[in-house]
């Protein structure tokens, strides 16, 4: 079940995981190529998704209002069990937070089991960025 609404226009999520202290700039200017990379404007996000212990960072709170989305998070144990839909596990991830991926994995988190991977991870020196599109199948 999703764990957000989606409406015809508004069914991308970005995922963001980044290391404490980026600044928010270089998470911003990732955000922006994610979604250029997929031909998308803010205006069709639902929101942006990471890993609770980044609940508090600036910079990933910093995206949530540029793009006017609300932020969600989730604990690792919730983003470990998206590991078999990632098309970019770590093991590099999973011994610093405790699950494989948390771009990927939080933007599939905030969706659901409908959810499609459009952007797999990418990155910047400190931060990742991945798009997930949902409510496909909804009225």
């Amino acid at each position: 079940m999703s764990d957000i609404s989606f409406n015809p226009s508004r069914r991308h999520v970005l995922g963001l995981g980044c290391e404490r202290g980026t600044p928010a700039a270089e998470v911003l200017a990732l955000a922006v190529a994610a979604l250029e990379a997929v031909g998308i404007s803010a205006d069709e996000l639902a929101a942006i998704a990471s890993i609770d212990s980044r609940r508090q960072e600036a910079a990933i709170l910093a995206v949530a209002r540029q793009f006017a989305v609300p932020a969600l998070f989730f604990d690792a144990p919730r983003l470990e069990r998206e590991t078999p839909r990632l098309r970019n596990p770590s093991a590099v991830v999973f011994a610093r937070v405790g699950c494989h991926g948390v771009a990927e994995s939080a933007a599939f988190a905030a969706i659901g089991d409908d959810a499609e991977l459009v952007l797999g991870k990418i990155k910047s020196a400190q931060a990742t960025a991945a798009v997930a599109r949902g409510g496909l199948q909804k009225a």
